[in-house]
């Protein structure tokens, strides 16, 4: 069996042969200092950097550590603003900082030396005004959205060895990312027909950007949204909120991918997922990927308890041990054992492997789970 097809009886609880050991890629730091300490090459780091997961440089990457394939092996369409808006320097600050119109209309403040997520101080979707002149016309349908004559490729699964997804968009991650979490708090309460009309705007779009996938004729073992809204403590926004405006949007594009024999949908999001799983649920995902440890130790266990074998889940292992040490990993691995033996699950990463991890641990981690015996 290949690890595609292994990955798909495992998430159907069927028979499989081999236990796959998956990857979700690195920080670009991370593979910074295995080249500064000859783990890999400079030119592995630097194309990874350029071309990211399932590049050339990724599989020699995922070669060297034991890994067998990348989890993130999705098709995307483009279901966001297009064109993007022009990156654009706003005011240079005394002390090297730049703040920066990005790609998205967030105004950003870059400090020199911080290598992290830039701060967003502002953004330019201020009002209806801004929504209608400067986004709108940029969420637009059409067909150079999705690349079709690519995906014409993709017609048969014969010679597919990983499992490929058809990325599906975001329904209010992306939202959040335009507004910023606070503006997006204050619109539901300022102005609530244009915060259902944004949501209403991009998941169509997401709709569209979908179907066109699919009538390509192209095959995908499964779908995969992105939304990120929830933090260490829960959601950030309200479950009610969320079920009322996005839920049936996801219903409407899980309903077109079963359709296309498509049975297994999943949502990365980070943080504390729990009040919005049963919507999730609901409106046909069964799948949550990555499953983020976290501070508040999220696991499959208690939501396979709730919600039975309808639920799956891909990732959960907590990569921190990789700064540790082996007997750390031989902790975490028994952990994972039992929720390995509810089926549906395969362990992962819970999200980009950090700086802090050690080379040889990873290759440890990934050795004792190639002798697996369950």
């Amino acid at each position: 069996m290949t690890f595609r097809e292994n990955v798909m009886a495992i998430l159907h609880y069927e028979n499989y042969d081999y236990f796959p050991v998956v990857s979700f890629g690195y920080w670009n730091e991370t593979l910074e200092k295995w080249a500064r300490e000859k783990h890999i090459t400079s030119e592995e780091a630097e194309a990874y950097a350029r071309y990211g997961d399932n590049s050339e440089a990724d599989l020699s990457v995922m070669k060297r550590l034991g890994f067998d394939f990348n989890w993130n092996s999705c098709i995307s369409t483009n279901s966001e603003l297009f064109p993007p808006f022009p990156k654009e320097l706003i005011e240079e600050k005394r002390d090297g900082g730049r703040i920066i119109r990005d790609e998205q209309g967030f105004l950003v403040l870059e400090k020199p030396g911080i290598v992290s997520i830039p701060s967003v101080i502002g953004t330019t979707l201020t009002d209806r005004k801004a929504w209608e002149q400067l986004y709108l016309p940029k969420l637009q349908w059409h067909n150079s959205r999705v690349d079709t004559e690519y995906l014409q490729s993709l017609t048969s699964c014969e010679n597919r060895t990983i499992p490929i997804g058809l990325h599906c968009g975001s329904l209010i991650g992306y939202i959040r990312n335009l507004l910023g979490v606070e503006q997006l708090s204050y619109l539901y309460a300022d102005d609530e027909e244009l915060y259902a009309e944004i949501i209403d705007t991009v998941a169509n779009l997401a709709y569209r950007c979908v179907e066109s996938a699919l009538k390509s004729g192209a095959r995908f073992d499964y779908a995969h949204f992105w939304e990120d809204i929830c933090f260490k403590n829960g959601p950030l926004v309200s479950p009610s909120v969320f079920a009322k405006y996005v839920g049936p949007h996801y219903k409407k594009i899980t309903t077109l991918l079963n359709q296309y024999g498509i049975d297994i949908v999943s949502v990365d999001c980070d943080g504390l997922i729990d009040s919005l799983l049963p919507i999730w649920m609901e409106n046909g995902v069964n799948t949550m990927f990555p499953i983020e440890v976290g501070t508040w130790k999220a696991s499959i266990a208690p939501w396979r308890q709730k919600y039975g074998q309808e639920l799956r889940g891909v990732g959960g292992m907590n990569k921190t041990v990789f700064a540790r040490d082996y007997n750390a990993i031989d902790e975490e691995i028994e952990r994972l054992k039992p929720l390995i033996e509810l089926g549906g699950y395969i362990p992962c990463p819970d999200h980009r492997i950090a700086p802090d991890a050690k080379f040889e641990n990873v290759q440890y981690y990934c050795e004792k789970m190639h002798n697996l015996h369950l």
